[in-house]
């Protein structure tokens, strides 16, 4: 083991995709001092060649998906396809003098407190380093969840994350798991070039258009409404330009709009129509090829496609030091945990209709609170705990009601060091013990998922 770089002076920006490049920027222009590492190959995260299906494109328009002070350029089309995007990110990092400051094919596998709440980190080359602290920007399309049914299939399944290109699907007789964005993707390409395709939804979905009267459905000028509201306007469209999701096969939502992430496009629809999507309920057992469902049918596979999501998940992390809970991670103001200083949990959440508008800004304050954080004597997580803030319940977030909290927090920001001044005297915390981080072997280094 390769003695630990001294690196004290300086934080560590734990991947490139989009939300790390808009943290370093931040920090970068607050002065503060990073290095920035990512385990792929290239600058992107989830947009980085070899990380995505290649027919896949953007499902918000460039307008809401692009950083609010650095837009897309004006050829790009509205809905940007995974090499434009990942164009467009490495334009982001080279503009903001970011691309020298970022070691790519760095994988962190440990990262633990220490007495003094520095962190060590650990690579999976075996280099170790010593840091001021840790900031995680690992995102939130990575740690496949798969389904969990009785039985044994004995053909091919593969995660949604593994799929590549419609080749795969040549010929193939296909059941895709789930209805989100990805799912709706690949049973489209499947309905396309294989010989039968079949979706199963375990409950009801909300699919809403892309576009309306022509124009991208996240620019219309509803999204700074009250959620009901929005709601309201939506469900209507929904009514006008798709119908009742029951004459397509499909059950009925039991959830409301926003409760879940919905999906965008119909083009799914359109195959269920022509009978070239089969739309099937949930799954109750595999047996050899064969896949029965809930309703008693059952069906012939070759092929399937495990389109079922992601955990918020931070492997390097030591157990219990942030929990997960049904993908909601236990951390303040979507970021501070309230247990040790100097870790920042950025980008978990997502923006139910773009994140554009709101990484940037977002980011900005990160910054001034990491500053901030300097002038401490406690954790500002747990500031904001006893503060009263309550800890997040869902994973989906509003970009307009939160930018609204951004430009607020702005101004609270001198109260956060009155209120540390105030707490570090009548309600200091139990003393840091790193102990019960430091002995836990690698193989507790895992997340809590609900």
């Amino acid at each position: 083991m390769r003695h630990p770089a001294s690196r004290l002076n300086r934080l560590l920006v734990i991947g490139a995709g989009p939300i790390g490049l808009a943290m370093a920027d931040a920090l970068q222009r607050q002065g503060i001092a990073f290095d920035q590492v990512d385990a792929n190959s290239g600058i992107g995260g989830n947009w980085c060649e070899g990380s995505i299906y290649r027919g896949v494109h953007i499902v918000s328009s460039k307008r809401s998906t692009a950083f609010s002070d650095y837009p897309m350029p004006e050829h790009y089309p509205d809905f940007p396809s995974a090499e434009l995007m990942r164009r467009y990110l490495e334009s982001y990092a080279h503009d903001r003098d970011l691309v020298d400051r970022i070691e790519l094919n760095k994988k962190v596998v440990r990262a633990v407190p220490l007495a003094d709440e520095s962190w060590r980190v650990r690579f999976e080359d075996g280099e170790e380093r010593h840091y001021k602290g840790v900031v995680v920007c690992n995102g939130h399309h990575w740690d496949k969840r798969y389904p969990n049914y009785p039985g044994q299939f004995t053909g091919k399944l593969i995660h949604s994350k593994d799929y590549r290109e419609a080749s795969e699907l040549q010929d193939q007789r296909v059941l895709v798991i789930g209805g989100g964005n990805s799912g709706c993707d690949i049973a489209c390409e499947a309905a396309r070039v294989g010989q039968s395709c079949d979706i199963s939804l375990r409950s009801g979905y909300w699919f809403l258009p892309k576009t309306v009267f022509g124009v991208p459905l996240t620019d219309l000028p509803i999204w700074s409404l009250p959620v009901f509201m929005q709601r309201l306007i939506l469900k209507a469209l929904v009514r006008v330009f798709i119908g009742d999701y029951r004459s397509y096969g499909l059950k009925k939502p039991s959830h409301k709009l926003f409760e879940r992430h919905p999906a965008f496009g119909t083009d799914l629809l359109g195959y269920l129509r022509q009978g070239r999507i089969k739309p099937r309920g949930d799954i109750t057992r595999f047996a050899g090829n064969k896949v029965h469902f809930a309703d008693g049918s059952v069906g012939e596979y070759d092929l399937i496609v495990a389109a079922t999501g992601f955990y918020n998940s931070f492997p390097f992390l030591p157990k219990g030091l942030v929990n997960v809970e049904n993908d909601v991670v236990h951390v303040y103001a979507g970021a501070f945990p309230d247990t040790v200083k100097n870790l920042y949990i950025i980008g978990w959440a997502q923006a139910r209709n773009g994140f554009g508008s709101l990484v940037a800004p977002a980011s900005k304050l990160y910054a001034k609170m990491i500053e901030l954080q300097d002038e401490m004597e406690l954790p500002i997580g747990y500031i904001l705990k006893w503060r009263g803030l309550k800890l997040p319940k869902s994973n989906l977030v509003d970009p307009v009601a939160t930018r609204r909290i951004i430009w607020l927090s702005h101004h609270l920001l001198p109260l956060l060091r009155r209120r540390s001044r105030i707490l570090a005297e009548k309600a200091p915390r139990a003393p840091f013990d790193p102990a019960i981080y430091e002995n836990q072997s690698d193989d507790h280094a895992i997340a809590v998922n609900g």
